[in-house]
């Protein structure tokens, strides 16, 4: 069975054009929402998803309606192949169903380990670069060795809660924890 998912970004955008799309192609099903595709939480895919059995064809109209960057759209597709349900995408005639279709999928996967192999090399060439002249990469520390001491010396007084501590700092409770773990119950005597 062929199932749709349409996915619009915004209010003022219709997804009209998706959907005539999606019923010409012949799918049985569609589920449509009205989502950033930034946003991983996307109830109506998970729903879409979740119905879907082995042999299915999931279809959007465009590859962009899936996912927002190259990668998820790989990860996305593998789980679906995992579960022997293919994919379409109209716009740019992607058929998973088809030895055809599975070379072209796999081939915009060798593109994006290729690009991560690309980023990831050249970040480690810019730190090395950096590391030879002095400088070391990284966030700078939220806390330094005086400012814990001082905040645990703080946690030790049941007047002050753990807030006003992370505050006299300038950090957020989850800073003070990662340099405290165990926060007060850490530093009690």
């Amino acid at each position: 069975m062929l199932i749709g998912y349409a996915r619009i970004s915004t209010q003022e955008q219709s997804p009209d054009l998706q959907l005539d799309a999606l019923q010409q192609a012949g799918c049985k099903k569609i589920l449509e929402e009205k989502v950033s595709g930034a946003k991983r939480d996307r109830p109506q895919l998970a729903e879409a998803l979740k119905y879907m059995r082995s042999g299915d064809v999931l279809v959007v109209w465009k590859l962009d309606r899936l996912a927002r960057s190259l990668k998820q759209l790989i990860e996305t597709v593998e789980n679906l192949e995992k579960q022997g349900i293919g994919f379409r995408s109209l716009t740019e005639n992607i058929d998973t169903t088809s030895p055809s279709g599975k070379l072209v999928f796999h081939l915009f996967g060798a593109l994006a380990e290729f690009e991560r192999a690309i980023i990831k090399e050249r970040t480690m060439a810019g730190l090395a670069s950096a590391k030879a002249r002095g400088r070391v990469g990284g966030r700078p520390r939220a806390l330094s060795t005086k400012d814990v001491t001082k905040a645990k010396a703080m946690l030790r007084d049941s007047n002050l809660t753990v807030q006003e501590v992370a505050d006299t700092f300038g950090v957020s409770l989850s800073t003070l924890y990662t340099y405290i773990p165990g926060g007060r119950s850490a530093v009690q005597d």
